[in-house]
């Protein structure tokens, strides 16, 4: 088991990255469980596969577990649904130093973060994810939020967890797909800034993806690691360092947006070809070797992931799926900052990217065969 410190002052966590952790969460738990009733915000799906489980361990430790279950998927993370979660978890009598727990993905995360910060002007919670993407990138770091008709993540707030309990088996009950897609933000992480980790990727994608248990603990405990390092030099996202999380996210968000922020497009699947567009932009900008950027996208392929905008099918041209990136929350002063590449390993923030350039580029991505 590998336990990771998130350092940020007085809201310092620890993530627990390890197999079986569910069977110990009596414990891990306890120091945050003020009543016998404990909130527990559940994917449908986990907690069909994971809460009897989970219930029996808490009802050890002299605890129940009061569950709301969330529909899995995008269309959660909505307004109806915060106002849905922030009434019941009053009607729960949840206090200011009271902890809910979120349970599943991403989605889950986001939601329960979000009413968390907001609910009595902040209380509580702790991140107990169950797919790959939310153990190496929505657990740890404090970003919640909602999607709105505008677009994805629009409206949220920085709210850190008080723990983080990843239990690698888990992943076990995960469609390969939902897999893969969680690996894109592993892969993340050796594209951005450790050409050893994408080079150790590039051996053990298939070990990682087949839940072999020393291979996958790396690849977990490397990206959190990754990621909680760049969390604490720069929690909210004010000196440029943490907008390197974003690769891949601005062309990844454009395209969910283009489909509906729907199943035919999951969300690391966007940022896996959110990573393979901005590989190839910064080719074309001259910033990187083509064949830099052709590795990166081998990878994705080679992982199974979509690395090819034009095999989605869309009906639209890249001045569309411009007009989607307009109303990213990045946007500053009419300049869209933009996470390029000079190599693997090697991302930068640019800040000089023209939106029309962008607009051309995409619509040869499109075209491509």
């Amino acid at each position: 088991m590998a336990v990771i410190p998130v350092a940020l002052g007085g809201r310092s966590y620890e993530v627990h990255v390890g197999a079986d952790l569910l069977d110990r969460a009596d414990g891990l738990l306890a120091p945050f469980l003020r009543k016998p009733r404990v909130p527990v915000v559940a994917d449908a799906a986990a907690w069909a596969a994971h809460g009897e489980r989970f219930t029996a361990v808490l009802s050890r430790g002299g605890h129940e577990a009061v569950v709301f279950e969330v529909v899995p998927g995008e269309t959660s993370k909505s307004w109806a649904e915060l106002a849905r979660l922030t009434d019941w978890l009053l009607g729960e009598g949840v206090e200011r130093g009271d902890h809910v727990v979120a349970f599943g993905g991403g989605v889950v995360g986001d939601l329960t973060g979000f009413a968390c910060a907001i609910l009595k002007r902040g209380c509580g919670f702790v991140q107990v994810p169950t797919t790959l993407l939310a153990q190496v990138d929505s657990s740890v770091g404090g970003k919640t939020a909602i999607n709105t008709a505008a677009g994805k993540n629009l409206v949220g707030a920085f709210h850190q967890p008080s723990l983080v309990l990843a239990d690698l088996a888990t992943l076990a009950t995960l469609p390969l797909r939902e897999l893969r897609a969680g690996y894109a933000e592993v892969l993340k992480y050796g594209v951005l800034g450790d050409r050893a980790f994408f080079d150790w990727l590039a051996g053990n994608a298939a070990a990682v993806l087949a839940l072999e248990p020393a291979a996958l603990e790396q690849a977990v405990a490397t990206s959190i690691g990754a990621k909680a390092r760049i969390v604490a030099a720069d929690e909210r996202e004010t000196t440029g360092t943490r907008a390197l999380l974003n690769l891949g996210h601005t062309f990844g968000h454009a395209l969910e947006a283009e489909t509906g922020f729907s199943d035919r497009l999951l969300h690391g699947e966007s940022v896996a070809l959110g990573m393979a567009l901005a590989a190839r932009y910064s080719a074309r900008r001259g910033l990187m070797h083509t064949g830099e950027a052709d590795a990166v996208v081998q990878a994705i392929a080679d992982a199974g992931m979509p690395s090819a905008v034009a095999n989605l099918g869309l009906d639209c041209d890249g001045a569309r799926l411009v007009d989607h990136m307009r109303h990213d929350k990045k946007m500053d002063a009419g300049t869209l900052p933009f996470i390029l590449l000079r190599g693997i390993g090697e991302a930068f923030l640019a800040r000089d990217v023209a939106l029309d350039d962008v607009a051309s580029f995409l619509d040869e991505e499109l075209a491509r065969r």
